[in-house]
């Protein structure tokens, strides 16, 4: 059963339902405009602590357009923080998957309500597989591109828009001046919710993937065609199918994010503070 939710009339512009979200979001925090706005996932929430002072919490269920999490690992809240350089944050702890199946619109509608609070970038973070041997469980990496398989996207109708630089090259050097070992690789985002078999990642490595999940691809598309500047970081929480020669679990994903998250959520701050 899917909730009720105004994006699932076809009808509706989902643009005119992000800027009612955005309205909403401002009457509830008091807060007229946001400056960045970073999706929090698997592994990276304790960043909002740390990146400046939360002044409100608001459950994303009181916002138009917005669903309930799915997930055990993801809350459904927005908050506004106060940066210390006076800007503001919104942090999104309300994720839809695409593998929910609510559709598309209710995937980006996060990203598009973040752009109507005014915010001009947008850290799309994920717990994902790594292909790359030497990446070890905890690892984070920069993404630097993306493969879509998903067959879907946010775009409707002819509406063509350049994904040649999508994840900023300005932001994934500036996030190396905090920490100069970060690797970064191309994300491929599958369909989910079953994890890939040996034989897709295979699959992923020979078309050019490095990291492989069920996020973030999507929301990237959105956040360029809201004109937004993206920067995209996958914490490495195991490596991908016939890479580890385990058999994987979410519980293993949520395990690794607790364990790296400290160190990860610490740069994610220090990335946040120097924009």
């Amino acid at each position: 059963m899917h909730d009720a939710n105004p994006l699932d009339d076809p009808t509706a512009d989902p643009f005119a339902i992000a800027a009612e979200a955005a309205a909403r979001i401002a009457e509830l925090t008091g807060v007229e405009r946001h400056d960045v706005a970073l999706t929090l996932g698997s592994g990276w929430g304790a960043a909002a602590e740390l990146i400046g002072e939360t002044t409100h919490t608001i459950a994303a269920s009181e916002v138009p357009g917005f669903s309930k999490p799915a997930l055990e690992g993801h809350v459904g809240t927005l908050r506004s923080v106060l940066l210390p350089s006076g800007k503001r944050a919104l942090v999104i702890g309300a994720r839809t998957h695409y593998y929910e199946g609510h559709g598309v619109r209710r995937v980006v509608h996060s990203v598009r309500s973040a752009a109507a609070t005014g915010a001009t970038t947008m850290i799309l973070t994920n717990g994902a597989g790594g292909i790359k041997p030497h990446w070890k469980p905890g690892t984070p990496v920069l993404i630097s591109d993306h493969i879509n398989l998903t067959g879907d996207s946010p775009l409707e109708g002819a509406t063509f828009i350049d994904l040649t630089d999508l994840y900023s090259a300005r932001l994934r050097d500036l996030a190396r001046t905090i920490d100069p070992s970060l690797d970064e690789g191309v994300y491929c985002q599958f369909r989910g919710p079953h994890y890939e078999t040996p034989a897709e990642v295979q699959m992923a490595k020979v078309i050019g993937g490095h990291i492989v999940g069920m996020s973030t691809a999507l929301e990237a598309i959105a956040a360029r065609q809201a004109g937004m500047e993206v920067l995209g970081m996958s914490l490495i929480t195991n490596l991908a199918a016939g890479i580890q020669l385990t058999p994987l679990s979410h519980e293993e994903v949520l395990e690794a994010g607790r364990n790296a998250e400290p160190v990860i959520s610490r740069l994610l701050a220090q990335i946040v503070a120097a924009l």
